[in-house]
């Protein structure tokens, strides 16, 4: 089974300067990658940076990720699931973000979990299995 990583799991990494080569560790053999929204929520990440010092540094974090990451659409087949899983999610009246809910959508599509380190809202969602990220 394949992995997806998501924000929360890239950003921890940033902040503690761990090595995004740890992510994979153990999983040479499995394919792994990041939802094309979390390339969205790192990127919003660099244009809110406090300083030019601090956007520098997560511009150089955010272009390594997206150079050594495989980036996985919101293409159709994600649409659908997430769509299906938004409904029954709103049918219990249970509201999860949107992004959470294409990162899950985008991982049971690819028939992947999902690598978090926030499980609050991913815990939630029938259909994805999901890994706790411990640094």
């Amino acid at each position: 089974m394949g992995v997806i990583f998501d924000t929360s799991v890239l950003i921890a990494i940033e902040r503690s300067s761990l090595n995004t080569d740890r992510l994979i560790e153990g999983r040479e053999d499995e394919p792994f990658g990041i939802s094309v929204i979390t390339v969205s929520e790192l990127l919003h990440g660099v244009h809110r940076a406090d300083s030019e010092k601090r956007r520098l540094k997560r511009e150089s974090y955010v272009e390594k990720i997206i150079e050594n990451f495989p980036i996985y659409p919101f293409d159709l087949s994600v649409a659908r699931i997430y769509a299906r899983v938004w409904a029954n999610l709103a049918k219990k009246g249970i509201n999860i973000g949107a992004h959470d809910l294409i990162i899950a959508a985008t991982a049971i599509s690819l028939g992947f979990s999902v690598i978090t380190s926030d499980m609050r809202d991913y815990g939630k969602i029938t259909g994805v299995k999901v890994e706790q990220f411990v640094r």
